[in-house]
């Protein structure tokens, strides 16, 4: 006997209480000379910060790779909770909640063989998180980026500020609203 998939439910706010973990933003070994920041804020259509959305990265190593560290995550030996990262090893997987102005950060090291770093959007009112994609440079020879118009373009480009510093704010309607992409 064969049973249809259980439909889907809106997301969050309770995923805030069990999903994030402590420094789930630092992708980037401790110290690391190479480390970026890619950080900016969620906002909803009206134009006003998202306070409760939780904002997930995936990206290669600096050499390409793909593998991640397993076992980098530790868990405390009593309850089993995750406690944070090891801070040696690189995951190449970030998770942040916004705070109360809809902010959100990640420090990481620059993707190796990929110009961008993958994003998914968790929110309420949200049936399915959302994916998309923050590009740390404008790549002219990258097909979804070549299939965008220029307004439409730039809401994929993540704005240099300083030095090892870009903003990617992420609209989820509206005006400017962020591309975001289908997965089957």
């Amino acid at each position: 006997m064969s049973y249809a998939p259980t439909p889907s439910q809106t997301v969050g706010p309770f995923y805030g209480y069990a999903l994030p973990f402590p420094r789930g933003g630092e992708v980037a070994p401790t110290g690391h000379p190479d480390t970026i920041t890619l950080h900016g804020q969620v906002y909803d259509g009206a134009g006003a910060p998202v306070p409760d959305a939780l904002i997930e990265t995936w990206q290669p190593a600096p050499d390409g790779s793909r593998t991640g560290a397993p076992g980098s995550l530790r868990h405390d030996p009593v309850t089993g909770e995750v406690i944070g990262r090891d801070g040696v090893a690189f995951t190449g997987f970030g998770r942040v909640p916004t705070d109360a102005d809809g902010h959100w950060a990640v420090r990481t090291l620059p993707p190796g063989g990929a110009s961008y770093i993958a994003v998914a959007v968790f929110a309420r009112g949200l049936l399915h998180h959302l994916y998309t994609r923050a590009y740390l440079v404008d790549e002219p020879g990258d097909p979804l980026l070549g299939s965008l118009d220029p307004a439409r373009r730039t809401t994929l480009i993540a704005r240099p500020e300083t030095s090892h510093t870009y903003r990617f704010d992420i609209r989820l309607q509206g005006e400017g609203e962020t591309v975001f992409l289908e997965f089957p």
